[in-house]
């Protein structure tokens, strides 16, 4: 099973803070996404709140995120972002359910298979 970790953000009350935290959250992902056996590293940002960020990490077990926690990157991270933040992060870690005997099949869309990634996701869609 995919192993799922969603971290919940909410930065202090001023535009450095969210944009500080904004970029580290697009450089971490580019960081992390490059781990080994991480599935996906995907950082969003509240539409209706933008201090709310939120982080889905999805990894191919749950020993699979040693790998992240070996990052020498991993080290710089919450010493930058912890001071940004209005309050702690809302940590969760979940087991994704199997889903592949419904008639839905996987969670992707059948033009979508094989690729993650949001903005192929939702390529050529308006």
């Amino acid at each position: 099973m995919v192993y799922t970790i969603v971290v919940h953000l909410y930065a202090k009350d001023d535009d450095e803070s969210v944009e500080k935290l904004k970029a580290k959250l697009v450089e971490a992902s580019q960081v992390y996404s490059k781990d080994r056996e991480t599935l996906s590293w995907f950082v969003m940002q509240d539409v209706g709140d933008r201090r709310g960020f939120t982080i889905v990490e999805r990894y191919l077990k749950e020993s699979s995120q040693k790998y992240h926690l070996e990052n020498p990157y991993w080290k710089t991270f919450d010493p930058y972002v912890n001071p940004l933040l209005e309050k702690p992060m809302d940590l969760r870690r979940f087991e994704e359910l199997d889903t592949s005997g419904s008639a839905a099949g996987a969670h992707y869309h059948e033009g979508a298979r094989g690729d993650t990634s949001v903005a192929e996701m939702y390529d050529g869609a308006t």
